[in-house]
């Protein structure tokens, strides 16, 4: 794997808050809120009680297959096998506070923790000869896993309404330069379930600025920890290296000790995901690595066999659907069903695109009339009410029933489930050489842009959401962003 080495100045920022972080273990659970506690307890409980209903489900199965009585030995195993799957669920951290409320990170470890916990148990029966261990990894595997995923989900969407109403929130002060302040500020303020609501600010910026877009300045680097007592902060968080390297960063820590109150440090490498980003000790220097992004090998593999696997079943499923699509746009104006048209795909190279035909049948003949209405930016066309989309276009175009043809498309290898936009070839043509990337791998029948807005959405929005895609996807954000798909479609905004 190719790596990019990233070192923040000579005074080595890193370092010295990575010797901030172990200073702040000493104040021991101080550094844990009570709402934070709360929820961790509530998630041991309900994991808890799926692993084990998981593993007693394995034994009911059992015992109906072979007709006979649970047994104190099939007891005995179920307990074995359920602490061990609760102590790998603990072990790689799947209730750290740290990720409350994501959702990729979250899932993709108790994913992990799931197949760690089985992996040994397949191991231990191996060596030791266990039996009566096949029906765990046919019953309670698949559907502790699920339960498990969506007991997360139900907790998270829980914490995300109590964030949105104020609560379960750290009260953070940001600190760093006016520019790379309001940076933080703003990308803080923009959700509404953060896990910060910013209090104040301190900046070495202009002396007579008293606010940075409404959020108080509290002084400048020598008044921080004072300001975060004052204000009764629970995080500091560094938007940028300050004047002065390293030794304000530790001498901070230092005045921090002892308190609730934890130090952040806000990495401006924009649009890398976390996974990406491993810190790398040497001889006590962390260096940041950024792994290169790869755009072929096992994992996009396994990304085609999904794709194959689920457009498959998909257009099964869906044939019903589009044959009454296709007939309501038959009777509607007796024009073809199909729409044909010609698409860029991955490096760049053309496909068709099939979709059910929303427009009059003379759309493109009529595009000059309405180009100057267009209301999008950027290379794309956008218009809220086009007089071209017909009656029953703007239905099926709402719950983007439109687009299940595209299945097709997925299924003979010129599309992904999960992808960049699908561009035509007069975008391309406009594009900036950054945006190139967009066309690193296959367009999806879904994705980012999908469950961020659709047609809301901003040229430079779009492009940056397919960017960040293109560069950090994984299988478990994949349906991530299919299970979120669902929901927009249930709840159609920005869809014209």
């Amino acid at each position: 794997m190719t790596e990019v080495k990233l070192r923040f100045g000579s005074t080595s920022v890193l370092s010295e808050l990575a010797g901030a972080f172990r200073h702040a273990r000493t104040a021991g659970k101080t550094l844990d809120k009570p709402w934070a506690r709360h929820y961790q307890s509530r998630l041991v409980v309900t994991d808890s009680v799926v692993v084990l209903a998981a593993s007693a489900a394995a034994n009911v199965a059992a015992s109906a297959q072979n007709s006979s009585q649970l047994t104190t030995y099939s007891v005995a195993t179920g307990l074995a096998m359920s602490t061990i799957w609760l102590v790998m669920l603990a072990a790689l951290h799947t209730r750290d506070r740290r990720i409350f409320g994501t959702q990729a990170t979250e899932y993709r470890r108790v994913v992990a923790a799931t197949s760690s916990a089985f992996g040994l148990v397949a191991i231990l029966t191996v060596l030791f000869d266990v039996p009566g261990t096949r029906d765990y990894f046919v019953v309670a595997l698949p559907l502790g896993l699920l339960a498990l995923l969506f007991n997360r989900k139900a907790w998270r969407e829980s914490l995300t309404r109590a964030r949105a109403r104020g609560r379960s929130i750290a009260r953070a002060v940001v600190i760093g330069d006016p520019v790379d302040t309001r940076y933080v500020i703003n990308q803080i303020q923009q959700h509404s379930a953060s896990a910060f609501t910013i209090v104040g600010a301190v900046n070495t910026g202009d002396s007579a600025r008293h606010a940075i877009d409404g959020v108080p300045v509290l002084g400048g680097y020598t008044d921080v920890a004072e300001a975060a007592r004052t204000v009764q902060a629970d995080t500091v968080i560094v938007a940028s290296q300050p004047h002065g390297g390293g030794d304000i960063i530790r001498n901070l820590s230092w005045q921090l000790e002892g308190t609730a109150t934890d130090l952040v440090l806000a990495s401006r490498l924009t649009d890398v995901a976390g996974p990406r980003i491993h810190f790398r000790p040497i001889e006590g220097l962390p260096l940041i690595h950024v792994e290169i992004p790869q755009f072929d090998g096992a994992k996009h593999v396994a990304k085609r066999i999904f794709d194959v696997t689920a457009s498959a079943l998909g257009l099964i499923a869906a044939l019903p659907i589009m044959a009454v699509v296709a007939l309501i746009i038959e009777v509607d104006d007796r024009g073809p069903v199909l729409y044909r048209q010609e698409r860029v795909g991955r490096n760049e190279t053309t496909f068709t695109m099939y979709k059910f035909r929303s427009m009059a049948a003379d759309a493109e003949q009529r595009l000059d009339e309405v180009r100057k209405l267009n209301e999008g930016s950027g290379a794309l066309f956008k218009m809220k009410n086009d007089p071209r989309v017909t009656r029953v276009g703007r239905w099926i175009r709402k719950y983007s029933l439109d687009e299940l043809p595209q299945l097709w498309n997925v299924l003979i290898g010129d599309m992904s489930l999960v992808g960049p936009r699908p561009p035509l070839r007069s975008e391309v043509e406009t594009y900036e050489e950054h945006v190139h990337r967009r066309l690193y791998i296959k367009p999806g029948l879904t994705g980012m842009w999908q469950i961020g807005g659709r047609s809301n959405l901003s040229w430079e929005e779009s492009v940056r959401l397919d960017l960040y895609y293109v560069e950090n996807w994984s299988l478990v954000g994949d349906l991530v962003i299919l299970w979120r798909t669902v929901r927009v479609l249930l709840n159609p905004i920005g869809a014209y």
